[in-house]
């Protein structure tokens, strides 16, 4: 099943990154760069990134200049991410460019390349609540609410999983078909960002 792929490189990628634990260290994607892996590792290795900014941001002693700094960043971040999907729906478009939808064919809300976002923050979840609920400085009382919180996540992993496999299955047998729309993010964008376009004036 491609869940359990995808999954499994998500896994892969947070251990990877957890060995230095730095939002700058280089990525070393292992896989080939023509394999379905490698963007999965990418867009994972990007997600993960992209937490620990979050929590680097949430500082209530951060510098305002630094705070400023790293915001540009998680734009940056935010606008790879997004990129990463459009790549990873790009392969999905290859994969099934010659199923023919039968005339009953529905539309997903979703593309496959969006639900397996959800999958990959999905993974970092349940890797940082499974260290909050073993945490030795944590009291009990916060080890058995995170325990319970990570056993709704895992839970939560099996049905996502269901759900990718399930509309991966009913496109390539043509009863769904995809339909991606660019994201066309606007606040990064030099000509549809009134702050940004009338300060070019």
């Amino acid at each position: 099943m491609f869940s359990q792929l995808a999954f499994s490189v998500f896994e892969q990628s947070i251990h990877d990154y957890h060995v230095h634990d730095n939002v700058d260290h280089p990525v070393n994607n292992p896989y080939p760069k023509e394999k379905i892996e490698h963007l999965l590792y990418l867009k994972n290795w990007i997600d993960t990134v992209q937490w620990h900014f979050e929590d680097l941001i949430r500082d209530p002693n951060i510098d305002p200049v630094a705070a400023l700094k790293l915001k540009r960043r998680i734009d940056a971040f935010n606008q790879e991410r997004t990129d990463m999907v459009e790549y990873i729906d790009s392969y999905f478009l290859q994969r099934y460019k010659d199923v023919v939808p039968k005339e009953s064919a529905k539309i997903n809300s979703e593309s496959p390349a969006w639900a397996i976002d959800r999958f990959s923050i999905l993974a970092l979840k349940i890797h940082h609540m499974r260290e909050e609920a073993v945490r030795a400085d944590a009291s009990q009382e916060h080890r058995d609410n995170c325990l319970v919180k990570l056993n709704i996540l895992l839970e939560q992993r099996q049905d996502l999983a269901k759900a990718i496999d399930d509309l991966l299955a009913d496109i390539e047998s043509g009863d769904k078909y995809m339909k991606v729309y660019k994201q066309m993010k606007m606040y990064n964008d030099n000509e549809l960002n009134p702050v940004l376009y009338q300060n070019k004036q």
